[in-house]
């Protein structure tokens, strides 16, 4: 594995950092003139039409949008199109576009192109799990030439919301909790997708979105599409970052979220959408509501559908998903004065603009090759890397008796309802998935333990005891076929098997869709029929490996104390039943870690590790009268965020800084040597964190603010080091402005945020 440094790939808010190529001057002048003539042809309809983004599927939610989608079409009433599959589908589309509407303007194709397209990689919160933002952009470079190839120029993606609820289903689809890594995969998915050019997009490069602006992952009580309320000050510091990151990289466009900020919806948010995001960030694309984002603005109760599309226009959003509203409202709305026409032209010049970087007047087809979806989609190489980067993303949660990795002549009794179920291995949001592609965990063994393995399967139990709550985890028609066996009798099956077996894999968890949009839960445990199937393998003495299926940060309490060796595995693709067994096996040593703090229960949420200090903090685990903590739970974390185990043994030396003063316009060195103190290679995240001692306002315990993920073989030693500079330790005043303070600052250096070792540098006035 190539050593991955990243200190400052995550600094999301300081200007001019790993920013994308801006358009040159004599090529925006060419775009101006285009689109300059191009608008002067257009009369207001068509105007307001290429600002309606109305979907080509099935799926239905808030007010249903018209139907005669082609006949919207010639009439100049669309601006682009999404939910379509297929090259010759949306070759068809484009055509009447093309050739059918007055003016030939070419339409946009977006997709929900999330963690692959046909290769599908693991879920986002997995792929930020490897820690490695160079595997990260090869998932989204992958996924770009895949979706390119068949038609789709525009993808909803990266959704860089954090988030520090893991009741909150969308947890699946983000970046975790820290601003700092968020805003490292935030960017490597914009590089993927979109290249490193900035503007001009190659016929296997599609357009990101960046989603939700903003703050969607602080939904109250974790609850999809609830409410936000949050001081200016965290906003800035903690979840700002990410988007930040992805508009410096050149993302071309931004997605509203449903939820309110500051009391106002964020589709019609002015100071979200012109303020922050175009004058403060500088970002030039164009901003797309989410699914009826407008239209649903009505039960926010800030207007009727007139109103709240003038409104949103008024704040900066340029195109309307599915909503319907600018295309029914906004003539009304301008000759009643509720908008003016240069609202109208702004809006539609963003769309056109989109267009043309995407080369789309150049060439309206250039996204439809059928050769190329025969030679680019789902090929053995686009497998092998979502096999390895599956592996990657692991993350080794207990290992007690060194029970894995696993012999490949030991009889195995794989034991639970995700054990055998294909549609369940790639993950929520997988849209364009072939799901007849995808192996089973079951079948993954198999193949990789070979002929001679003996590996025994009984179901041991459905997903849960309700079947309501069952089928109301199935989107897409996917589902995991309940057993009308009684429970009892699953139970016994299993049980038989494990006693015959060396050694029991427990397949076990949440199914793909009990995490991901509408999929918040109040307790997000292990459910329970298959929790009373683990307790009794775990009684029968033999060695019990979980192999957990998540989609968020789990409670696992019991499962921690009692089971000896615990593998979560989130949800890993096309791919995932190879890479778990190459895992298990021991053929690919795991080096994940945590992206986001598993907590004992649900009580202790938000719990996350940047948290700042109270005027009575906790000064040990345990109970303290007159502290801030619990009377029946520690306030530590079950699993802390940057947690991971391996299969070999790391040991680091003592942490050494370069100077213990630094000035404004210096830097110091934060150094480490870390030696692989077992018998196999192994890849360690050595993971930087940073305190401000004293402050203007209250600092974080600490936060992360470099890693390096390093290979090292057995004996091997490296020497690890960061670099500390002013930038690094900026943050957001009271004030809102950009400063570091003099003062002191203890650093820390370790492989999880709870396993550091300290040194202190002072920063000079």
């Amino acid at each position: 594995m190539k050593k991955i440094v990243t200190t400052l790939l995550g600094l999301a808010l300081t200007a001019g950092t790993l920013c994308a190529q801006p358009m040159s001057a004599p090529d925006k002048a060419k775009m101006d003139r285009f689109i300059d003539k191009l608008m002067k042809r257009m009369t207001l309809e068509e105007k307001i039409g290429q600002l309606n983004l109305p979907s080509a599927g099935d799926i239905t939610t808030g007010q249903a949008q018209s139907s005669d989608i082609g006949g919207a079409i010639q009439r100049g009433e669309v601006g682009g199109l999404f939910n379509i599959k297929g090259v010759e589908k949306i070759r068809d589309v484009q055509r009447v576009a093309v050739e059918e509407s007055r003016l030939g303007i070419p339409l946009i194709f977006g997709m929900d192109v999330i963690h692959g397209y046909e290769t599908t990689f693991p879920i986002p919160l997995a792929l930020t799990a490897t820690w490695n933002p160079e595997a990260v952009e090869r998932a989204a470079r992958i996924a770009a030439i895949e979706a390119s190839a068949s038609g789709i120029c525009w993808t909803y993606s990266p959704m860089t919301d954090i988030s520090r609820d893991p009741r909150w289903g969308r947890v699946a689809e983000g970046v975790g909790e820290d601003p700092f890594l968020g805003s490292a995969m935030a960017r490597a998915m914009v590089y993927g997708y979109q290249g490193r050019d900035g503007w001009r997009y190659a016929n296997d490069e599609i357009m990101a979105c960046v989603k939700h602006f903003a703050l969607y992952g602080a939904s109250e009580a974790g609850r999809d599409y609830n409410t936000v309320d949050m001081s200016r000050q965290r906003m800035y510091n903690e979840y700002f970052p990410p988007y930040k990151a992805a508009a410096e990289a050149g993302a071309g466009s931004f997605m509203a979220s449903f939820n309110e900020v500051e009391g106002i919806p964020a589709t019609a948010n002015r100071w979200l959408m012109t303020d922050v995001l175009r004058d403060e960030w500088g970002f030039e694309g164009f901003v797309v509501t989410d699914y009826t984002g407008i239209y649903e603005m009505i039960a926010h109760g800030i207007g009727d559908l007139q109103e709240v599309s003038a409104r949103a226009l008024q704040a900066g959003i340029d195109m309307d998903m599915v909503s319907e509203g600018f295309l029914r409202t906004l003539k009304a709305s301008l000759e009643a004065g509720k908008v003016t026409e240069a609202d109208i032209d702004r809006a539609c010049r963003r769309i056109l603009e989109a267009k043309y970087k995407l080369g789309l007047f150049d060439d309206p087809y250039r996204y439809c090759n059928p050769e190329r979806v025969a030679r680019d989609v789902y090929t053995p190489e686009h497998c092998a890397e979502a096999r390895r980067t599956a592996a990657e993303s692991f993350v080794l949660l207990k290992n007690e008796g060194s029970i894995l990795p696993l012999k490949k002549n030991a009889k195995i009794a794989v034991v639970g309802p995700l054990a055998s179920s294909r549609e369940n291995m790639p993950g929520t949001w997988s849209v364009a998935t072939d799901f007849t592609k995808p192996h089973t965990l079951l079948e993954g063994l198999r193949m990789v333990a070979g002929d001679d393995a003996e590996i025994l399967y009984a179901k041991g139990s459905n997903i849960c005891y309700d079947p309501e709550l069952e089928a109301n985890s199935t989107v897409f028609g996917r589902t995991i076929a309940r057993d009308n066996r009684s429970d009892r009798e699953m139970i016994d099956e299993a049980l038989r098997l494990a006693a015959e077996a060396d050694v029991v894999v427990a397949a076990l968890g949440e199914p793909s869709e009990m995490s991901g949009e509408c999929s918040s839960r109040s307790e997000i445990g292990i459910p329970d029929a298959q929790q009373a199937l683990l307790r009794e393998l775990v009684a029968t003495g033999k060695p019990v490996v979980l192999v957990l299926f998540a989609g968020r940060p789990m409670t696992l309490s019991w499962e921690a104390e009692h089971v000896p060796a615990i593998l979560n595995v989130w949800f890993g693709g096309t791919q995932a039943a190879e890479a778990i067994a190459d895992v298990l096996y021991g053929d690919v040593n795991p080096s994940g870690k945590l992206p986001s703090t598993f907590p004992r229960n649900v009580g202790q949420i938000p719990l996350f590790y940047n948290h700042k200090n109270t005027g009575r903090p906790l000064l040990s685990d345990h109970f303290e009268k007159f502290r801030s903590n619990y009377l029946d739970v520690p306030n530590t974390p079950l699993y802390a965020f940057g947690y991971g185990l391996s299969y070999t043994t790391f040991e680091y030396g003592p942490l050494t800084l370069s100077s213990d003063r630094m000035t404004a316009d210096g830097s110091i060195e934060a150094s480490v040597e870390v030696t692989n103190t077992g018998d196999r290679a192994g890849a360690e995240v050595v993971q930087l964190y940073i305190r401000d001692l004293v402050g203007s306002t209250t600092r974080p315990v600490q936060e992360l603010k470099g890693f390096e993920k390093v290979q090292l073989e057995p004996g091997e030693t490296k020497r690890i080091s960061f670099r500390i500079d002013n930038e690094l330790l900026k943050f957001y005043n009271h004030d809102l402005e950009f400063v570091s303070e003099p003062g002191e600052f203890d650093v820390m250096v370790g492989g999880s945020s709870d396993r550091v070792q300290h040194a202190t540098f002072t920063l000079a006035e």
